[in-house]
């Protein structure tokens, strides 16, 4: 959307701004702050539920206008178009009444009401090249994409053999509107692509990789050049819910990140992820113990945090500064650059894991 946090990034006079002065000057860093008693967000948490997709999810992408961002030897992911919601939120279900807040107000960001999870903010493409530079595939992983919004995170870890992503955001508008559609294109296309393989079996012509494709035959050359230029491309055919395979493997959550850790604590057992990808989330220093817990307790033992982030958020207050101090005070995680960018506004992507137990 075309919105913003509704300040000036002009203003910047070093890499955390007033933050990084108080620390100059010898007073009290993060913990000194009482984050936990104040600061609090402008209106109540919202409780955790969870969403499951509707008995026929396919009505979910119905004059779906889609995007799609391919990096690298990522396979391409898509998402719905952000300036949609903007331009049909009064057509859309939203109990939340943020589509029309966010609207009215020309904000990104509205602290306890609306987390920004209808923006794909760039440190979350950051990531995306971290992974394809890296080559991560996830294969047989539990990942957790905490502070989804779009979902792109969690759909790559889908695409690429996760065997269960679960998708958390704030705002149960994001889940429903954003979130499960776009899960639900990536796993359409998945999907679609797998029947037609197992279709064109001894059909198709063996390529270099091993799979097998579909021939293209005259009489489809002839469908495609007939077709007018202007004319869109057919829409693939809608499959029966039980044949979303990929869709098995996700659950979706919305609510604080308090009441989401209830929620999925009540479990037995449960459970452990071994990735948690998360991304600029680090932005208001009130949420700092509750996305602490949150990794602290459903961290696998040797899992891994993606954290990625701007140097600072001005206008809010945090950033990776004081996020450090904060994770370096309570002693539980070790935090590594994985990734910098020095120019312009600094962008970072960190690696959280346990640190080791000492033993005597």
């Amino acid at each position: 959307m075309s919105f913003s946090f509704n300040f000036d990034v002009h203003v910047q006079t070093g890499p955390d701004d007033v933050d990084c002065k108080e620390l100059q000057n010898g007073k009290p860093d993060y913990a000194a702050k009482s984050t936990e008693d104040s600061d609090k967000p402008a209106e109540p948490v919202k409780l955790a539920k969870e969403h499951h997709p509707s008995s026929d999810p396919d009505l979910l992408l119905m004059d779906a206008v889609p995007e799609t961002v391919t990096i690298g030897t990522l396979p391409p992911l898509h998402f719905l178009n952000e300036t949609v919601f903007e331009k049909t939120a009064s057509e859309r279900e939203d109990g939340e009444k943020i589509l029309s807040r966010t609207a009215e107000q020309r904000s990104d960001l509205i602290s306890g009401v609306y987390e920004g999870g209808l923006k794909v903010w760039e440190c979350t493409y950051d990531l995306l090249e971290l992974i394809e530079k890296d080559g991560e595939t996830f294969g047989g992983k539990r990942v957790l994409d905490l502070g989804c919004g779009a979902g792109l995170l969690g759909i790559l870890a889908l695409r690429r053999g996760a065997r269960q992503v679960h998708f958390q955001d704030y705002n149960s508008t994001v889940i429903e509107q954003l979130t499960l559609p776009n899960v639900l294109l990536n796993c359409h296309e998945d999907d679609v692509e797998s029947e037609e393989d197992e279709e064109g079996k001894g059909k198709g012509k063996k390529h270099k990789d091993g799979v097998c494709k579909k021939t293209v035959t005259e009489k489809d050359k002839e469908k495609e050049e007939a077709r007018d230029d202007d004319e869109p491309p057919p829409k693939k055919r809608a499959l029966a819910p039980s044949q979303h395979t990929s869709l098995t493997r996700c659950r979706f959550f919305s609510g604080d990140w308090t009441t989401f850790l209830a929620l999925v604590l009540k479990e037995d057992p449960a459970p452990k992820y071994d990735i948690v990808f998360t991304s600029e989330t680090i932005y208001n220093t009130a949420y700092y113990p509750a996305l602490h817990e949150v990794l602290h307790r459903l961290l696998a033992p040797d899992g891994l945090v993606y954290l990625a982030t701007k140097s600072h958020y001005f206008g809010v207050g945090g950033g990776l500064h004081l996020f450090k101090n904060f994770v370096e005070q309570k002693g539980i995680f070790s935090i590594n650059h994985l990734w910098d960018m020095e120019e312009g506004l600094k962008r970072h992507v960190v690696g959280l894991r346990f640190k080791m137990v000492k033993t005597s």
